[in-house]
């Protein structure tokens, strides 16, 4: 038989059990929150972006071409020059260097160079190895590097033209789903003036 002691540990100890589980999912829900907090920040960072669509999706093509190059710690210097060349948004240059990141370095540029033995027919094998640092492609020849640079080019174009398509629409689409929210809103405004001096 429990005694009144272990009968008050027993009730303490589900009591504390309940109270976690609804913290866990309190903790859930505020994490759930804060995420869509930050996506909606992002989203209304890219619509009030100021300038043309197609300014601010040059900048973007310009970037993802400057990604597609293992040119490390350099990538969003020289995706913010081609911007600069072409006359395109800065930021999301900037941004567009991003597509190849520490978790994506390996397969997009096992694939580039894939691309570019195709296109040079080069017999060379490709070692992830060889992407720790700049000394390390180097070691492996002049050829290593041009069959990677040639793959590099090639898909950076692909993936520059797709991204500036892409973005363009994108762009587009929120800023004509903005105009007519506001739209709406401006419309529906002096209804409800007239519906609150009735």
């Amino acid at each position: 038989m429990l005694s009144n002691q272990n009968k008050r540990n027993l009730y303490y100890r589900r009591s504390h059990l309940r109270v976690n589980s609804s913290n866990k999912r309190n903790i859930i829900a505020k994490k759930v929150k804060k995420l869509e907090r930050v996506a909606r920040y992002f989203y209304l960072r890219i619509v009030r972006l100021r300038g043309t669509p197609e300014y601010i999706a040059r900048g973007l093509a310009a970037g993802v071409f400057a990604g597609m190059f293992p040119i490390f710690g350099l990538q969003i210097a020289f995706g913010v020059a081609i911007a600069c060349m072409f006359r395109g948004h800065k930021l999301m240059a900037a941004a567009g260097t991003w597509v190849s990141n520490p978790a994506t370095y390996v397969p997009i540029f096992w694939f580039n160079f894939q691309i570019g033995r195709v296109l040079l027919n080069s017999k060379l094998d490709f070692s992830a190895a060889s992407l720790q640092s700049w000394q390390e492609m180097q070691k492996l020849g002049v050829i290593f590097i041009a069959t990677m640079f040639v793959g590099c080019f090639v898909v950076g174009l692909i993936t520059a033209s797709a991204s500036y398509f892409l973005c363009l629409w994108f762009i587009l689409q929120m800023r004509k789903s903005r105009r007519t929210f506001k739209m709406a809103l401006a419309a529906s405004s002096p209804e409800l003036e007239n519906n609150n001096k009735a």
